[in-house]
């Protein structure tokens, strides 16, 4: 049988591929591309567009789109012998991409074209593409003296192999740890799906009573509902020490802090090599923002606006705590129980109310309709066929198509817990968007953009011998609207060339824009009255109990921007002025930051620096801030539609307008030139803090 990995005329061919088709394919792909590398160095003619770009264009999007299937699997079906035969192969990918992107030949050839008169004549998408060519090359150690080269390619290849195994390191942590329950005191307040799904967790163990794990549907209910506080404590310790130190369930070589230092000690060494003093000039150059001290600047002016929202927030806990609970101390595993009933008294409702009323079927259903109104397409669902093969049986499968009725994008849907998925939320692409010419007939096709959405939301429940569809909190359906968002952006695409076609090409501090954006829908009672469905009685929620949700909204969103805030100063202080060979420790730098700007203080066994994927496993590294920095162009540009909000929030001329400026240029231009297209000026703060109730300064 063909290799499945080798085919690239149709969507992914997941239920043909096994783990022997893995190494065979990959191999075959880097002997092909080194081929073409070849043939276009060994080119005498001037370089042009279509004899020097676009063969090698063609052959890494084949070696693309086959590791991206592998690594796709790896993080949604991982398995030993797959991590294995992953592990194996990363490093012949990373040492291919490292070589290429070191190649001085190449490098002059980009300089060529650029410099030649064909230059002039290429779209401005084409011209984007030779223009992040060249600063890539750069960055990627092209113009190193030859005897340093091979000290770069060593570190690239030892920084992918240590961000793999922080990944690893923590998935088996949060597998490691169970903790069974079968005294029916402990579990009192934890609501009955919960129940029920801990109860077939132990049921599968041939176990009675309660099985309760570190994935978010088990662990965030118990940490917000859970009477019993020595249950909310251990449960706490368990999430908070993955892999760390104190993690003796997952075994001592699995400590991720081991890792940590390794990491941003070879970053550091890394941007030396290339004429930086650290990581975060690095990780910038790709960026909106133009310095790590603008960056440190803007999140602190944003602390000081916070600060004082927050210490009202904790004041508010604490004093609740000890007048109504008996807690006189508030520790870490209280927070987010006393957060809970705090705001249950205030408003009157609670998450597991609000959560009856969003059904997954009915979500999705307002969820489309929502963006088929505003871009005017319609998303259709494909039944199982031969054509559409899936990684697991919960794995949905939809069509997006234009007004015309022509199919522009596809997407696979992902969205419940698996002990062998890593946890989050995320979108990743499987095909991106591009032109495709045949050379013999003059014609061409555009190729379908086909994206990954993946969530860790419960799954659909049997209670009393009746299957229940899954039920989801208003903050999960906030994170199924944001990741749909990113897949917009990836699938709406209207650029026809691979290298700024979708998210390609969009400085990473911007490409949270269109995730945060689609977020503002769900404060909007249009939006939310039309996907929402009472799993008993069948009624929509009622406008009372969205009233009530909306003078919620911004509880304890004080709290909440300084822990992000935390996040991103650690994040960027990590690979700015810390020294990794120095005499202070990065739980030490940890806590410098929270002291500065923190109001709670977590517990000094917390080891929130080993489970920080996002900078040390993916592609955050002295970018965590840009969630705040997109998260004030998103505020604004829906500022937009509340502008015009007499006529409904939900309005196609608006929409139609942040499609053409925003979604469908992708990285063919800057960001903050498309965000100026649509905005008519740059970006203000008022938004932002307006929508997070801290009012302007």
């Amino acid at each position: 049988m063909p290799n499945p990995l080798l085919d690239f005329s149709r969507l992914p061919r997941f239920a043909e591929i096994t783990n022997e088709h893995i190494a065979p394919a990959i191999e075959t792909l880097l002997q092909e591309n080194r081929a073409v590398i070849e043939k276009v160095r060994a080119d005498v003619q001037a370089p042009t567009w279509q004899n020097f770009v676009q063969p090698m264009v063609d052959a890494n999007e084949r070696l693309s789109r086959a590791w991206g299937q592998v690594s796709h699997l790896n993080a949604v079906m991982n398995t030993a012998q797959l991590r294995e035969i992953y592990n194996a192969n990363l490093p012949l990918i990373t040492q291919f991409y490292a070589e290429l992107s070191q190649d001085v030949l190449l490098f002059e050839k980009f300089k060529q074209l650029r410099a030649s008169s064909e230059f002039s004549l290429l779209t401005p998408a084409r011209k984007k593409i030779i223009e992040n060519e060249l600063r890539d090359f750069r960055l990627g150690g092209a113009e190193l003296p030859s005897e340093k080269k091979q000290r770069f390619l060593q570190i690239q290849k030892e920084l992918s192999k240590l961000s793999s195994a922080f990944n690893d390191n923590l998935l088996d942590a949060t597998n490691a740890f169970e903790l069974l329950v079968e005294d029916v005191r402990t579990v009192t307040g934890i609501p009955v799906d919960v129940l029920q799904a801990a109860k077939e967790l132990a049921a599968a163990d041939s176990k009675a009573g309660w099985k309760f794990t570190l994935h978010m549907p088990s662990y965030l209910p118990v940490l917000q509902y859970a009477d019993d506080r020595n249950l909310r404590e251990k449960m706490y310790r368990g999430y908070v020490t993955r892999a760390s130190e104190f993690d003796s369930q997952a075994g001592s070589d699995k400590d991720n802090m081991l890792l940590i230092n390794k990491i941003l000690r070879l970053r550091r060494e890394e941007a030396q090599m290339l004429g930086y003093e650290n990581y975060a000039e690095v990780s910038l150059a790709t960026k909106m923002a133009t310095s790590p001290q603008q960056v440190l600047d803007f999140l602190r002016e944003l602390a000081a606006k916070a600060r004082l929202y927050a210490e009202r927030d904790l004041q508010a806990l604490k004093q609740f705590a000890a007048e109504k609970l008996n807690l006189p101390k508030l520790e870490a595993w209280d927070v987010a129980y006393v957060s809970e009933k705090l705001r249950e008294e205030r408003y009157a409702f609670s998450d597991q109310e609000v959560k009856q009323y969003f059904p997954e079927d009915k979500v999705l259903a307002g969820m489309f309709m929502l963006v088929e109104k505003l871009y005017g397409i319609q998303i259709l669902p494909v039944l199982a066929s031969r054509d559409v093969q899936c990684w697991h049986p919960d794995v949905k499968f939809f069509d997006i198509l234009d007004a015309s009725g022509q199919l522009i994008g596809q997407f696979y849907l992902d969205l419940y817990a698996r002990t062998t998925k890593q946890g989050g939320a995320w979108m990743d692409e499987a095909v991106t968007r591009r032109r495709i010419d045949d050379q013999q007939t003059g014609k061409y096709k555009i190729q379908v953009p086909v994206a990954y959405l993946s969530c860790n939301f419960s799954a659909p429940l049997t209670i009393n011998e009746q299957l229940r569809p899954a039920l989801f909190t208003h903050n999960e359906v906030i994170v199924l609207f944001h990741e749909f968002g990113h897949g917009l952006h990836h699938l709406l695409t209207k650029v026809e060339d691979l290298g700024v076609s979708g998210i390609h090409g969009v400085e990473w501090d911007a490409v949270e824009l269109p995730s945060q954006f689609m977020e503002n829908f769900c404060w909007e009672w249009d939006v939310v009255s039309g996907m929402t469905h009472h799993i008993d009685t069948g009624e929509s929620i009622p406008r009372v109990l969205f009233d009530k949700m909306l003078e919620a909204k911004n509880f304890q969103s004080g709290l909440q921007m300084l822990r992000q805030i935390e996040f991103a100063l650690f994040d960027m202080h990590a690979h700015f002025d810390y020294k990794p060979d120095g005499d202070k420790t990065v739980l030490q730098l940890t806590y410098e930051i929270r002291s500065e700007v923190a109001v709670i203080i977590p517990p000094d066994f917390n080891r929130f620096p080993n489970s920080f994927a996002h900078i040390f496993a993916g592609g955050y590294a002295a970018g965590y801030y840009s969630y705040k920095w997109a998260e004030v162009l998103s505020a604004d540009a829906y500022s937009v539609f509340e502008e015009v909000a007499s006529t409904g929030v939900v309005n196609a001329v608006t929409g139609s307008h942040f499609l053409e400026e925003i979604l469908a240029v992708g990285g063919s231009r800057s960001a903050l030139e498309s965000f100026i297209a649509f905005r008519g000026r740059e970006p203000e703060l008022d938004a932002l803090l307006r929508h997070n109730g801290m009012g302007v300064a």
